[in-house]
């Protein structure tokens, strides 16, 4: 390890759950669907709890997220520090996941976190060996570290350098909307995660129904 390079244990990290989304594919709220007997959105903040402090939620105050927050947090009780746990309304609308991005980097850089894992509020087989992996790929040099698999990277399960809010919002002003197009700007650290279900994400209702016949 050298002078410039973080030790991955002494990394402040805070956590980046982007719940703002429509839904549209599976036809209601992705965060409030039941996942072994809690909201998804509750079981992927507890397991972020693990290892990020805090844990932002990003959603906007017209989101289904956020309007079912109350639903969302009398559920989530067990295994959760609501004190640890920060909504962040203010992304900006209508340009995508990076707008939720920008935003959950800017709160994560005012809670005075360094780096922030970020994460999708759809993905129920997440671990905290996800972000341990992820954690250990930081070099001094890295803005980003994403998880790959065999067939694509996955830059809503990484870790950001929370002060490229602003080389992000620059790529949103300039019409930039895709998830991949952040990663191109970044100087970006690719891990092939030990786990690749951790990284699984549920997009439509079958989506749901076979993952839960499989974790049976």
């Amino acid at each position: 390890m050298t002078q410039d390079t973080p030790n991955p244990e002494s990394i402040r990290l805070a956590g980046i759950v982007l719940a703002g989304g429509r839904s549209r594919r599976m036809g209601s709220d992705k965060a409030a669907l039941d996942w072994e007997g809690e909201p998804m959105l509750a079981r992927v903040v507890r397991v972020l709890q693990e290892r990020c402090d805090p844990v932002l939620v990003v959603a906007g105050e017209r989101s289904a997220a956020y309007q079912g927050i109350d639903d969302i947090r009398g559920r989530a009780a067990p295994g959760i520090d609501r004190d640890r746990v920060r909504w962040v309304t203010d992304e900006q609308e209508g340009v995508g996941p990076l707008g939720g991005l920008v935003a959950g980097l800017a709160a994560a850089a005012d809670a005075g976190a360094q780096y922030a894992f970020v994460c999708a509020t759809d993905m129920p087989l997440i671990a905290p060996g996800l972000i341990d992996e992820l954690r250990r790929g930081l070099t001094g040099s890295t803005q980003a570290v994403i998880a790959r698999d065999a067939q694509r990277d996955h830059p809503m399960a990484g870790i950001y350098r929370t002060d490229t809010a602003p080389v992000i919002a620059d790529l949103v002003a300039g019409g930039e909307r895709r998830m991949l197009g952040a990663i191109e700007a970044l100087t970006t650290h690719r891990v092939g995660v030990s786990e690749p279900d951790w990284l699984v994400n549920v997009n439509a209702p079958e989506d749901l129904h076979r993952l839960r016949a499989v974790s049976r």
